[in-house]
């Protein structure tokens, strides 16, 4: 992937943690940064959609709120290799 090499500026302690954080990963400081903001973006994106969306349609019951949030806690618990009831 050709990159490009922005000046930024971050507190020392941010970077000693995402340092660590890399070196425990096995992956290169870069890798974990660029990851960090390609989660934030998509975030962005996905919380732009979901206020379109209420926007259309109204917002969101108390119970659809409940099934998203027990859909999730499933969904990562299948991803982290667990049977469900993770608490978050």
């Amino acid at each position: 992937m050709a990159g490009k090499k922005p000046t930024i500026t971050l507190d020392r302690s941010l970077v000693e943690a995402m340092t660590a954080a890399a070196h425990e990963a096995s992956i290169p400081l870069s890798r974990l940064i660029t990851s960090a903001a390609e989660r934030e973006l998509r975030l962005r994106l996905g919380r732009t959609a979901v206020s379109e969306w209420q926007a259309e349609h109204g917002g969101f019951t108390s119970e659809e709120l409940a099934a998203a949030r027990a859909e999730m806690t499933d969904a990562d618990a299948a991803g982290a290799g667990m049977d469900g009831g993770m608490d978050f």
